[in-house]
């Protein structure tokens, strides 16, 4: 994607052609700056401060975080040290333990000698593959904002909401949920998004409405509360949401509050979608509410906010009363029975395991033997 004109990817390797890049995005949407990893160490950092987020993206830097590893001390127990840090970054999104499990099977059978170029080679195919999964993913949901368009009189536009952000800053390049987005008004199919402001990071209404502005995409801001009422009044034709974990079933974890959306979509005939690729499904589970872990973070989050003051600078204020406690659950399950259809890079399946075992057999079958 562009950032004033100039194409970017959300992770890179430096000029060195050792270091990684990336797009701090604790400081967007007022502030675009850069951050350069050095080490597993850094990388974990960047991981754990949502420095990177979104779950393709996390897994990405884990893959270069071991790669960092690698070139300082390529050892066995070096090699175990970085899998073990970078894993206990984030709990909840399956693409990181993707990725590590990935770079362990690559590397452990060389030799130390070769292991950091290997590592750099294995960290820069996941990043490439996950740019293609992301055009496709795109692309089979285009169809579906099509036939949308399709329906309606000549020029309306097809209004679709989404929560959190899980454009090209979450994945290396196109995004989940918001590729279909992106084709779409790019093929001229007038698109509105409603963007959920997504407290209490509010990567909504810094991550998303930043993207969608810096494409051109038209889009308006609410509230989280406010999308119930939107599809009451017939005012939302689609939902489209990314997720961090899929199950074998179709249950989807997503940033908190997105449950909220699928049922009251659920209870407007909204159709609910789910944009994912397919290393985000967890095939050794079943029951999302019970299964996937939920990551609990820091109560700051949800007292205290990030924004621009009058005099230009990022400040942070508080806006919970003072003694008061705060919970802060990062992510909810949102049970497959509420979703319309899950959008991957080899098309729409049904959210069950008939559906994602249909589109992916080999996947399925290698989790049954």
């Amino acid at each position: 994607m562009k950032i004033d004109g100039q194409p970017y990817r959300t992770i890179w390797l430096a000029q060195d052609s050792f270091r990684v890049c990336v797009i701090d995005q604790t400081r967007l949407p007022f502030r675009f700056e850069t951050v350069t990893l050095g080490s597993a160490e850094e990388a974990a950092v960047a991981i754990t401060t949502m420095i990177v987020r979104g779950a393709p993206l996390i897994g990405a830097t884990a893959a270069y975080g071991v790669a960092l590893a690698m070139r300082a001390d390529a050892s066995n127990a070096a090699l175990e040290a970085a899998l073990a840090l970078l894993g206990a970054t984030r709990p909840t999104a399956v693409n990181l333990h993707w990725a590590l499990a990935r770079m362990r099977a690559a590397l452990a059978p060389l030799p130390s000698p070769a292991r950091a170029a290997a590592a750099y080679a294995e960290a820069a195919a996941i990043c490439d593959e996950d740019v293609a999964l992301c055009r496709a993913i795109g692309e089979h949901g285009l169809t579906l904002i099509a036939a949308i368009a399709a329906r309606k009189p000549a020029g309306e536009r097809v209004n679709i909401l989404t929560h959190c952000n899980a454009g090209w800053l979450a994945t290396v390049d196109w995004g989940t949920a918001l590729a279909p987005i992106y084709l779409a008004h790019d093929a001229g199919i007038p698109v509105h998004v409603f963007v959920d402001e997504t407290r209490p990071r509010n990567q909504g209404a810094a991550l998303s409405a930043y993207e969608l502005g810096g494409h051109g995409v038209p889009h308006t801001v609410i509230a989280d509360n406010a999308g119930g009422h939107l599809m009451q009044h017939g005012q939302v034709d689609m939902v489209i949401v990314g997720t961090d974990r899929t199950t074998a079933t179709g249950d989807v974890a997503n940033k908190i509050g997105t449950y909220l959306k699928a049922l009251a979509a659920h209870d407007n005939g909204v159709p609910f979608y789910v944009a994912l690729p397919s290393p985000t499904i967890d095939w050794s589970l079943d029951d999302g509410v019970r299964e996937i872990p939920i990551e609990e973070r820091s109560a700051r989050e949800v007292t205290h906010l990030s924004g621009l003051a009058e005099n230009g600078e990022v400040a942070q204020i508080r806006v919970v009363a003072p003694g008061s406690d705060a919970a802060n659950p990062a992510f909810d399950v949102t049970p497959a029975r509420l979703v319309t259809g899950l959008i991957t890079e080899r098309g729409v399946a049904a959210a069950s395991r008939e559906g994602l075992a249909r589109l992916f057999p080999e996947l399925a079958r290698a989790v049954a033997a």
